[in-house]
């Protein structure tokens, strides 16, 4: 997926110094951004009061929106370097195409996994006969400095390890919960799981006391850890828990992401995740001139131009503001 705002800010993030070795509840609120066409995302990470969990570094929640008579979703080709993208939808379906030739439609709780690594570009947009309701989650994961220069992929992967207790069921996305590991290929110690609770689910799910987690609403109105959670807001856990309890008056839906705090420092700006100002000038330079990413074949329209760097320089910054 794209970061498609016009001006874009540079953003240094990473490191454990500001992670919080205990228990919190910090609720944060998205940011309504349009992407592409006609699609409005709320942007929950990075975010005023947090940039990062785990190595989880974009988060963008969509929908439910009613596409019956729209095109749906409309993201023309765009360049990633440095980062994972994570596609997940509760409805709906995208059709991925990236400049290593995949072409991929993915549907309710199927993995689409891109590893950009040193450089790719994609594009994803809603089937010409989609469903009516399009609704989901789009995500980044930054890559270590080790695995950065990878050489791009894509995964898909239909069949994801699914746990059932108590009125939940949680889908494994990426890393392992509970003894249950997803297929999806990660570079860091992480966790993102897709947690449906029934109408009266009361129960507590093991987590890592070394992980930090945050626990996304999708749809309902979940009770995590006591703190009830809105659909489209994002609750930070912190550290230090053995378990996380769930709870639901309503069919409720939560993506609990998690991960070892990422020790490096990173620079995101627009849709490059880097180590310096100078790289993601770089990268730039190398998308504009047409180098090093790629062509997306099949999509009817050019690629999204990227927008000017900013004037000033960039400012060291920790995990939070």
């Amino acid at each position: 997926m794209s970061n498609l705002d016009l001006r874009p800010s540079l953003t240094e993030c990473g490191g454990r110094t500001d992670v919080t070795a205990r228990p919190v509840r910090e609720l944060l609120i998205g940011k309504q951004v349009k992407l592409g066409e006609s699609t409005v995302v709320r942007r929950l990470l990075p975010n005023i009061g947090r940039r990062m969990i785990g190595a989880w570094c974009f988060v963008d929640h969509y929908g439910p929106e009613d596409i019956a008579s729209e095109p749906g979703m409309q993201v023309a080709p765009h360049p990633h370097t440095g980062l994972q993208t994570v596609s997940w939808l509760h409805e709906g379906e995208v059709e991925h195409r990236d400049s290593l030739g995949s072409l991929q439609t993915v549907r309710p709780r199927q993995l689409g996994l891109m590893t950009a690594g040193r450089a790719i570009s994609h594009s994803e947009q809603s089937p010409g006969a989609h469903g009516p309701v399009l609704h989901g989650a789009q995500l980044w994961v930054a890559l270590p400095d080790q695995h950065r220069h990878v050489d791009p992929s894509f995964e898909f992967h239909a069949d994801l390890p699914v746990l059932t207790s108590g009125g939940l069921t949680a889908t494994v996305l990426l890393g392992e919960l509970a003894g249950a590991e997803s297929p999806g290929t990660t570079y860091s110690p992480l966790v993102g799981a897709d947690l449906a609770l029934a109408a009266g689910t009361d129960v507590r799910l093991p987590v890592r006391p070394d992980f930090e987690y945050a626990a996304l609403s999708m749809s309902g109105a979940a009770e995590v850890d006591g703190v009830e959670v809105a659909a489209g807001n994002l609750l930070y856990l912190g550290c230090g828990r053995r378990e996380l309890r769930l709870r639901a008056s309503v069919d409720s839906a939560v993506m609990l992401l998690g991960g070892e705090p990422f020790e490096e420092r990173i620079v995101m700006w627009w849709n490059f995740v880097a180590r310096s100002g100078e790289e993601i000038t770089q990268a730039r330079a190398d998308w504009m001139g047409g180098d090093r990413f790629g062509t997306v074949h099949g999509y009817q329209g050019g690629p999204i131009p990227a927008p000017a760097l900013p004037g000033t320089p960039l400012k060291p910054r920790g995990r939070i503001r």
